[in-house]
């Protein structure tokens, strides 16, 4: 079977006989039903029944042709995808994963607003710890953005480095609870373990089977079996959820300008170690100019939030006072 027999039973369809789409093939009749007729013994159909008025197409020929079509429409939009005219442009590419973090979005977008190449394919996505290292291993981002605490530190290293992953920190920062603006525990410098009991948790959900030193959320053993506890599965979410009750969840405490933050602050977790944030790549691979452009742009983000965080911090304690 060949893309020529298959344009030729399509074009037979359109033009309702064989010597009609002969003559706008610029071919021979002959030659057209030769070749029709080869396709029909190869497969073991019959494509349409001839007759004065032209050709009636079979079931299996009906059939057929929606999958002809198809086949062929794939082919011209390859063509044209890898022709002579596309390649003749320089490609850029650019893949990021990432926990489900603001300054990496932020990021990407200042990307996209200057992307100095008139023609490229970036992608983001946001997913869980453990999709972003599977990501970064099999090949389908480029970087990175994850974070490491105390807890969970030893076992990710020892996971980056049997797939040959290297992790790049950026910053470190104490770690925080997420409440809303109004949460009883809002007026607080710091909070407890503590502190937190009887109020609800908030997480990210997690694929069944996958450790917990995956988790987005800062781990404390209080906890791993919380009275009551609410699931999510993004960001959107989870802030909503903040916003409108009296839910809480734990992490780097980094907040952002965006909208979405507007209802939430942070308060720093008493007596705990940092949260280490950064990036990861293959190791010893070469990174694409876009791939160190987003980075640069990514600890300037993740820089300008730590400034932001710290500067709503001071501002709320001089309203209390």
């Amino acid at each position: 079977m060949t893309f020529q027999q298959l344009n030729y039973v399509v074009e037979v369809s359109k033009c309702g006989s064989i010597n009609k789409a002969a003559n706008k093939l610029f071919l021979s009749q002959s030659g057209i039903s030769t070749a029709i007729r080869e396709l029909e013994e190869e497969l073991g159909i019959q494509f349409f029944v001839r007759s004065n008025r032209g050709v009636e197409f079979t079931p299996d020929g009906r059939e057929f042709l929606g999958y002809a079509a198809s086949l062929l429409e794939q082919k011209q939009w390859i063509e044209t995808r890898y022709g002579e005219a596309w390649n003749a442009l320089p490609a850029t590419y650019l893949s990021v994963s990432s926990q489900r973090y603001p300054f990496t979005e932020d990021a990407f977008i200042e990307l996209l607003q200057s992307p100095e190449a008139s023609r490229y394919q970036f992608s983001v996505r946001e997913v869980d710890m453990d999709a972003v290292i599977d990501d970064v291993y099999n090949r389908r981002a480029d970087v990175g953005v994850i974070c490491l605490t105390e807890l969970t530190e030893k076992m990710i290293f020892r996971y980056l480095d049997s797939r040959a992953l290297v992790f790049h920190e950026i910053a470190v920062v104490d770690p925080c609870v997420y409440v809303r603006r109004g949460h009883p525990l809002a007026e607080r410098p710091t909070v407890t373990e503590a502190d937190l009991a009887g109020y609800p948790y908030v997480s990210f959900e997690r694929e069944q089977g996958v450790a917990v030193d995956f988790s987005e959320e800062y781990r404390m053993l209080s906890l791993k079996k919380p009275a009551r506890q609410i699931r999510v599965n993004s960001r959107s979410a989870m802030l909503r959820v903040l916003s409108y009750t009296d839910g809480f969840t734990t992490g780097s405490g980094l907040i952002t300008k965006s909208s979405g933050y507007r209802k939430i602050i942070t308060l720093p977790l008493a007596e705990k170690s940092g949260v280490r944030i950064g990036w990861i790549a293959r190791k010893g691979g070469r990174l694409s100019a876009q791939a160190e452009r987003f980075l640069a742009l990514l600890k300037e983000n993740i820089l300008e939030s730590i400034r932001f965080t710290n500067e709503a911090r001071q501002s709320r304690k001089k309203s209390a006072l």
